[in-house]
């Protein structure tokens, strides 16, 4: 396993990413599965990062890439599992989570997408909102 530090075109997110080698984060970005997990975008470039020197001492080991995709697994299944019960909003999402917040629509859980600076507003106005780990695929939208 190999992890590159990513970086978003639109908003310049910088976030890590694992991959089972060079040629693996570059067939996956090719068919379009990499993405910036803070807004969701599909422009990502690999980043400039400082080479990952050995310290000395007793430091963990690096976890093997069958633990590695065991949590990542887990992780999306809890996602999925967050979604199942969460209301597809699309690009209505600041929208729709201000009404909420405001009482002016029901409340539940919601989900779609927002820019990087309509969730920093949310924030900023006492909304909480998460990205979620993982890109939500196009067909639980509907």
């Amino acid at each position: 396993m190999i992890i590159f530090d990513l970086k978003c075109t639109p908003a310049g997110h910088v976030f890590e990413a694992w991959f089972g080698s060079g040629e693996d984060y570059d067939a996956q970005r090719t068919r379009g599965l990499v993405s910036c997990p803070i807004c969701g975008a599909a422009e990502v470039d690999k980043a400039p990062m400082a080479p990952r020197v050995g310290a000395t001492g007793s430091q963990n080991e690096t976890p093997a890439p069958e633990a590695v995709k065991a949590v990542l697994a887990d992780m999306a299944a809890a996602q999925k599992k967050m979604l199942a019960g969460s209301d597809f909003v699309g690009d209505k999402f600041a929208d729709e989570a201000r009404a909420i917040h405001l009482g002016e629509s029901e409340a539940r859980a919601i989900h779609g997408q927002a820019t990087p600076q309509e969730a920093e507003d949310l924030r900023d106005e006492g909304i909480p909102v998460a990205p979620l780990p993982f890109p939500v695929p196009p067909e639980s939208e509907n």
